[in-house]
């Protein structure tokens, strides 16, 4: 453990305590989009380090790519992680982000 709040999950601390596992943000753009692995994993986006939508998928590009939402369009950066276990881990990352929210869900989620 690398010393989260208790209460988060073991996946989340996991996932903290790995850093390594995440890409670093890059600038949400057509050139970033491009760049991101036609893979399975969860992403972020934001603006102004306030996160607004937080996905996974089996192909994150295509995700990414076709998802009409207009409130993504606002977002500044992303970030991105490969894994299989996508579904599980964008789940928990949902999870502490409404345990550190009052429940709120990331904006252009909602």
């Amino acid at each position: 453990m690398c010393g989260i709040e208790k209460d988060a999950t073991r996946v989340v601390d996991e996932m903290l305590c790995n850093e390594n596992k995440w890409s670093e943000w890059f600038d949400f753009n057509a050139e970033t989009i491009s760049a991101i692995p036609q893979t399975a994993g969860v992403y972020m986006m934001h603006i102004s380090m306030k996160i607004l939508f937080i996905g996974g998928s089996e192909n994150m590009k295509t995700s990414i790519q076709h998802n009409t939402n207009p409130c993504i369009s606002q977002a500044t950066r992303i970030r991105y992680m490969q894994t299989p276990s996508f579904e599980k881990i964008a789940d928990e990352l949902i999870k502490d982000y409404q345990s550190r929210h009052e429940g709120n869900l990331p904006q252009c989620m909602e």
